[in-house]
């Protein structure tokens, strides 16, 4: 069945509050076992189907943000899913303190336990209003950003399709795209401002409703980080300070030289060579057509993963008016069905899809036949990002079938572009920590903070001609930021994994590859820092780990355009 065929039916979320609090009622009662896992399998199956409806209608929304069925589906889901939300805390509530809980654990495994305790701890009906605030806040957002209609060389163009120009071999027209763009948000700032005023706003209200002290401690019990803190997190910032800026400060210079750039501007910064960016050869069908031949070559589990992808219409890749920008991953849980969203824009991000995103779709394809309980397929986001990061990594053997004489250029800039993006994700989340330990500061604050955070974390960074970024405002462009407070230090140490599994590639690319695989199997099943014991990968939070990988890695990058 191809996803078009995916039939979404509207969840009545009355209905399914009435039989999840039935079904519950008849779990606090229970005290068989056997008879408690079936209750237990009757429920996640309800939940399943609201989860399928769910995903369902999101897909189709960001595919089509000017679809009015869809639009008026996920408002309704936004408001009236929050009830659902009420049950499901009961559901886990009932499971945690149930007296059959250590019978259960033996079932189940005892992180699954875990897991629902830190979720009791960041939801009370108190706050299903500021839930259903919060999903709206984001939607706007979202269209906002998907509503970015610019003029530029006589036609029209949304943000996806602007990246080509902003990295265009002729300086002139960088810079007006990047101009064109800097204005675009300008003129959106205040719409910009007021959409995360509100959130920030709301998310602290939630916070101290749920007796915290800032929306700091309830955001990382909402990325269920159960072993590690901010406090940790802060020494690993200051690991990338002492360790990685200054690498990748230099590796800038270095690429302001090769490209024969004296005073660089920010809109520089996306030429990496004097010819041209890498670029991958090929029409979207022609890209997804060397991407099945890689994956049919990588190993029998990728080429069955990459062939049900194809086969059942898994990927909407192309850009198109109303499309919501990015690319993500998800999985519709009711056909065990990954699902890839992107928006190519004939740039080496096309090809960073197929294999980012795929690594995302290929740990949920393999979690899925390996784990019975759907709450453990995904892990938690800094897990989740392993899997992607390194999955591009391990498409280095394949890579010249995309990118032919770019292929040693490409190579360069994405190996250069892991070690330049840490510092930027430092920023994010240092930016993020500052915004919800202080919620009643200013717009104007907030973007003076940013400011003053890219000088320390990104200090090559220059916008005499970007109006609107030279203020602070470049963070409007960072969904996550948005949509999902304190993701995207998760990228950075996943980045931090995946280059130690390429390190290990180089010098044993099927063992690298089988510990890889194992990885995906394990899925959720366990916290972040157990999923790195239970397959050897180094801990970022201990200091010297960046400093090992980076040791390591810079000979192999010095090596690569020789």
């Amino acid at each position: 069945m191809k996803f078009s065929e995916y039939k979404y039916e509207r969840p009545n979320i009355d209905s399914l509050v009435n039989k999840a609090n039935t079904i519950i009622e008849s779990i606090n009662k229970e005290q068989n076992v056997e008879r408690l896992i079936a209750l237990i399998t009757e429920y996640k199956k309800m939940e399943s189907s609201y989860a399928t409806n769910l995903e369902i209608a999101n897909i189709r929304n960001s595919i089509n943000t000017k679809d009015s069925f869809y639009d008026a589906e996920i408002e309704y889901l936004s408001e009236e899913g929050p009830k659902f939300t009420n049950a499901s805390v009961k559901f886990q509530k009932a499971l945690v303190e149930h007296p059959l809980r250590r019978e259960l654990e033996k079932h189940y495994g005892t992180y699954w336990f875990k897991k629902m305790e830190m979720g009791l701890l960041t939801f009370k009906e108190e706050i299903m209003e500021d839930l259903v605030k919060e999903a709206k806040l984001s939607q706007e957002y979202s269209k906002l950003i998907a509503s970015a209609e610019i003029e530029f060389e006589g036609k029209t163009y949304n943000l996806s399709q602007m990246s080509k120009f902003t990295q265009n071999k002729d300086r002139e027209i960088r810079k007006a795209a990047a101009i064109a763009v800097d204005s675009w948000f300008g003129k959106n700032a205040s719409r910009f401002d007021e959409i995360y005023d509100n959130l920030v706003h709301v998310r602290d209200l939630m916070a101290r409703k749920l007796g915290y002290k800032n929306y700091v401690e309830l955001g990382y019990k909402n990325m269920l980080r159960t072993d590690y803190d901010a406090k940790d997190v802060k020494g690993y910032r200051d690991q990338i300070l002492k360790e990685i800026v200054p690498v990748a400060n230099e590796l800038r210079h270095k690429q302001m030289e090769r490209i024969g750039i004296k005073n660089p501007e920010m809109f520089d910064y996306s030429l990496e060579f004097t010819d041209g960016n890498p670029t991958p050869h090929g029409t979207k069908d022609e890209l997804v057509n060397k991407a099945l031949r890689m994956y049919s070559e990588m190993s029998p589990e990728t080429k069955e993963f990459f062939t049900f992808m194809l086969e059942h219409e898994l990927m909407d890749l192309e850009t198109k008016p109303g499309k919501m920008s990015g690319g993500y991953c998800t999985y519709i849980e009711g056909y065990k069905s990954p699902f890839i969203f992107s928006n190519f824009n004939q740039t080496r991000g096309d090809v960073d899809v197929l294999t980012h995103e795929a690594g995302h779709a290929f740990e949920c394809y393999m979690a899925s036949k390996a784990l019975d309980n759907s709450d453990l397929i995904w892990p938690t986001y800094e897990a989740c990002e392993i899997h992607s990061m390194s999955m591009e990594f391990f498409a280095y053997p394949w890579i010249n079938l995309f990118f032919e004489e770019d292929t040693q250029k490409y190579k360069h800039s994405h190996i250069s572009g892991a070690l330049t993006f840490i510092p930027y994700g430092a920023c994010v989340d240092e930016f993020q920590h500052y915004v919800y330990e202080n919620p009643n500061v200013s717009p104007l604050d907030r973007k003076k903070k940013w400011r003053e955070l890219e000088r320390k974390y990104l200090p090559y960074r220059k916008y005499t001609y970007e109006k609107c970024m030279e203020e602070g405002s470049y963070w409007y462009r960072q969904g996550h930021i948005f949509a999902s407070p304190f993701y995207y230090i998760d990228y950075t140490l996943a980045q931090v994994c995946a280059l130690e599994f390429f390190l290990e590639s180089q010098k044993d690319y099927k063992k690298a590859w089988e510990k890889y695989i194992k990885l995906c199997k394990l899925g959720g099943s366990e916290s972040f820092l157990t999923l790195l014991k239970k397959v050897d990968l180094a801990n970022p939070f201990v200091d010297g780990t960046i400093h090992e990988v980076i040791k390591e890695l810079l000979p192999i990058l010095d090596n690569v355009m020789r």
